[in-house]
């Protein structure tokens, strides 16, 4: 079963939560979580609905995104319920990546993601030695939105017009947290 990388640290973890390498043992929870039409609404195709359990076993197996790379289980309570992760960006790009989160809709308007995202976000850029962070949430999702703003993400602009989710054209709103340089606090 997949592991992300052991070139990378130890991820952070705070009150009410863990960051962990997924597990193959993650599906039921995974598939339990995921396997909702208003999660699904805010994230990416790549996060599909129905949420099907040969799509849990892909993900599991590494064939969505690349356990190279900084990505982790939300654990509470003993069950992953969410993730987190970047995906680094390459050549000239490479001192940046994109973020990708979610959570399941149990775990919802408790403040749960701006922590999350309030301690890995500073953790990934010095682990990574990145000078921009950055991602887009659909114009139809501001609980996202808000959960980058109160971790100090800039709104820069929205990538009109950008993506069609469920026979809806929708802008992508553009967020990033960026320093000058590496001595620079995240």
């Amino acid at each position: 079963m997949n592991r992300a990388s052991s070139r990378h640290g130890p991820p952070p973890t705070g009150a009410g939560y863990i960051l962990r390498r997924w597990r193959g043992d993650d599906l039921d929870s995974l598939l339990a979580h995921a396997d909702d039409a208003q999660v699904a609404r805010g994230v990416s195709d790549r996060f599909p609905h129905p949420y099907t359990r040969d799509d849990g076993e892909r993900f599991l197996a590494g064939e969505v995104v690349s356990f190279d790379d900084p990505v982790y289980a939300i654990e509470v309570g003993g069950r992953a319920c969410g993730g987190i992760g970047v995906r680094p960006g390459q050549g000239e790009r490479g001192y940046g990546a994109e973020l990708g989160y979610w959570l399941g809709r149990a775990h919802w308007n408790g403040g749960l993601m701006t922590r999350v995202v309030g301690a890995f976000a500073p953790w990934v850029m010095d682990e990574l030695g990145l000078h921009r962070l950055f991602a887009t949430v659909l114009d139809s999702n501001p609980a996202s939105a808000r959960v980058l703003l109160k971790n100090g993400f800039i709104e820069e602009g929205a990538q009109r017009c950008a993506v069609v989710k469920y026979g809806e054209l929708h802008d992508l709103r553009v967020f990033a947290k960026v320093r000058r340089s590496l001595q620079d606090a995240p």
